[in-house]
């Protein structure tokens, strides 16, 4: 999968696993743009020519290096003169090319649609440090479909979520991701999902597909405090304390100043749990503000109290 727009759009958002042969670079494709505008197609194509024409054999010498012998599939934002071009090269040093109809466009506008289709989607809920994500690893084991949002993201949801600094995808290529992971699925077989909302750290999730899992059935995993917090120290025990605070300082209008001077008190004296159950105030106030507006068709609440992530799977596919 040869994807031919320059290099900003690509890293924009892209099909999954396409490589990038740009037919213009980013500075290009501006000179191109601006001449298109100010002196006509004509010009434009004239220009493009003069800018490409020095690269075309290494730009064939890239994508067989790339094909290795397989049929190529090209494409550009609309399915137009870009890929038209490199298809039309490619072809001509003997490459099985076929360039796609529509291009990025056509292919996001399907994205949109199955995002909007009816699924058999099964939503695991519960308070900040139910282990969650450890659940739908656990389902996964179990052989169940799963769709981890937070892992596509790179992002554990919460203003904790991302404290390594690991850089998220765009929003754009979070949907294509997303979407990749649906095409792999059967959808009229359940598929677990997180409960999450619009907005997974940096990346925003599709309105359609949010629609359809907020509407399906939401299983809320009730565990004790004891269990919550113990989950936090494992998943953060190794966190950086100085980014830890940093963090309580920048939820500090919402926790309220005196909760955020005494978490910063225990994680200066080492007491992670203590510093998590201060979180676990606000953060369980705002899940539970979210649990009574939900429009889910039915919220079944899950004893998994004193239970580990394993048992709480197998218990959720066997009863």
């Amino acid at each position: 999968m040869l994807d031919v727009r320059s290099p900003s759009e690509f890293n924009e958002g892209h099909i999954h696993g396409a490589h990038n042969l740009f037919l213009f670079d980013d500075e290009e494709r501006k000179q191109v743009g601006i001449c298109y505008k100010h002196n006509g197609r004509d010009a434009a194509v004239a220009l493009g020519l003069d800018l490409v024409g020095p690269q075309l054999p290494d730009l064939a010498e890239r994508a067989k290096e790339v094909a290795e012998d397989k049929p190529v599939y090209v494409y550009c934002w609309r399915g137009g003169m870009r890929s038209g071009s490199v298809g039309w090269l490619l072809e001509t040093v003997g490459l099985n090319v076929h360039v796609l109809q529509g291009g990025y466009k056509a292919y996001r506008n399907h994205m949109y649609d199955c995002f909007d289709q009816e699924a058999n989607y099964r939503v695991i809920g519960g308070m900040t440090g139910s282990a969650k994500t450890e659940i739908l690893q656990e389902l996964e084991r179990l052989g169940e479909q799963v769709i981890d949002l937070e892992g596509i993201a790179r992002h554990k949801g919460s203003a904790f979520g991302n404290l390594t600094g690991e850089p998220q995808p765009t929003s754009e290529h979070f949907q294509n991701l997303l979407f990749n992971r649906l095409q792999q699925l059967d959808e009229s077989k359940p598929i677990w999902i997180e409960d999450e909302s619009q907005h997974i750290g940096s990346v925003w999730v599709n309105d359609q597909f949010l629609k359809r899992f907020k509407s399906a059935d939401l299983i809320v995993v009730e565990r004790t405090l004891e269990d919550r917090v113990n989950h936090l120290c494992e998943v953060y025990g190794n966190a950086d304390v100085e980014l830890l605070k940093a963090t309580f300082e920048k939820i500090g209008k919402r926790l309220g100043g005196q909760h955020v001077k005494e978490a910063l008190s225990q994680l200066d004296q080492g007491n992670l749990a203590s510093a998590a159950q201060i979180a676990l105030k606000y953060y369980d106030k705002s899940y539970q503000h979210m649990l009574d507006n939900r429009m889910a068709a039915s919220i079944m609440h899950f004893d998994g109290k004193g239970k580990t992530p394993a048992q709480i799977a197998k218990e959720l596919v066997y009863g």
